[in-house]
């Protein structure tokens, strides 16, 4: 069977191996490429290893160096920036190995950040490392190997600060068997955040001192934007096994303008002010919608993504609030979308949708 979406290390095994082959740079203990590698990996060289994030070079550099040393790493920043995206293609550059993973909820506890216990053998046999259940944090430590939380700020802030000890001393003890595992070289976290999303927990200042943060902005330019959509669209297509569409540039472009405008509150020429909806609006909503349009392209069109294939989507995405987003939306339709001569086939399409 053929997983739907491969991990990073399995994905993209071949552009690893070439990378690790012609890496003659120092590389940290543990690493398996050199952090000059790993910024090659995530960046692209415009050949044979292919960009895994468009944005600044020096973020990717901060991020990367931050791991070499014994700070810990978070990401953050608004929700679509990539950040899961480039913890999983940094855990799988530095360790081969993305899936030692902690996914931070409402209901995460502490021993997903510590360590369990095996219940029936607990009571067989009592307390015995036979008996224990470790966590991927614990599990990093003891292989040398990077361990991703995501979304930490959705964690309780009592089970937050289960990592201190773990980041400030480099050790997780275990007071039930009378001992502790100390963290192997190569070993950090990555953490993924935003402050956008209702449900925060805001990370105490200890906790905070433990991590340099990067943060990860969205798309400079619209440019930038379409370039980053065009690329995932094309992935995902592959990845879904879509019947081929033919790239529709001037769709994509339509949707992340859309997008663009209505986050930022203003039009591209910068001459009508605009209400933003509740909605992020991120890139990553932006390929969800025109990957949707395109199986709607391939399976109920001709053949070609058009406006009616993008302007559900787009609409399902912006509306999220049924009362506040859907006047802004109509507002946006009436005062920007249908004054422009060429977008006619995307405001009938929008209003009936």
């Amino acid at each position: 069977m053929t997983a739907v979406r491969p991990h990073a290390e399995d994905q993209y095994a071949e552009e690893l191996a070439l990378l690790a082959a012609a890496d003659d740079r120092p590389r940290p203990p543990g690493w398996r490429l050199s952090p000059q590698a790993v910024v090659t990996y995530l960046l692209g060289d415009g050949t044979k290893v292919t960009p895994k994030y468009v944005g600044p070079r020096r973020l990717i550099e901060v991020a990367v160096s931050t791991l070499a040393t014994d700070r810990a790493l978070l990401l953050l920043g608004v929700p679509g920036t990539a950040k899961t995206w480039v913890s999983e293609h940094l855990a799988a550059a530095i360790s081969g190995d993305s899936t030692l993973l902690v996914q931070g909820t409402a209901g995460t506890a502490e021993e997903a950040i510590r360590y369990g216990w095996n219940y029936a053998r607990l009571l067989a046999e009592g307390p015995t490392e036979a008996a224990l259940v470790p966590s991927p944090v614990m599990r990093a430590m003891q292989r040398g190997s990077i361990v991703r939380v995501e979304e930490l700020t959705r964690v309780p802030s009592d089970v937050q600060d289960a990592l201190i000890t773990t980041l400030s001393e480099k050790t997780l003890p275990v007071p039930e068997l009378n001992t502790e595992v100390p963290a192997q070289r190569g070993f950090n976290l990555i953490a993924t955040a935003n402050d956008r999303d209702r449900g925060v927990n805001e990370l105490s200042s200890a906790l905070r001192r433990r991590f340099n943060t990067v943060v990860l902005p969205v798309p400079a330019s619209a440019d930038e934007e379409v370039e980053i959509v065009a690329r995932r669209v094309a992935q995902l297509g592959r990845a879904l096994e879509l019947p081929e569409v033919p790239a529709a540039l001037d769709e994509i472009r339509r949707v992340v303008t859309v997008f663009r405008e209505l986050r930022g509150g203003l039009t591209e020429d910068g001459r009508t002010k605009l209400k933003s909806p509740t909605a992020t609006l991120s890139p990553a909503e932006a390929i969800s919608v025109v990957t949707n349009g395109m199986a709607l392209a391939a399976h109920f069109g001709d053949g070609r993504l058009r406006a009616a294939d993008v302007a559900a989507g787009i609409v399902g995405a912006v509306v999220k609030d049924p009362v506040s987003d859907r006047v802004v939306w109509r507002e946006y339709l009436e005062t920007v979308v249908r004054e422009r001569p060429d977008w006619s086939d995307f405001y009938r399409a929008a209003r009936d949708a």
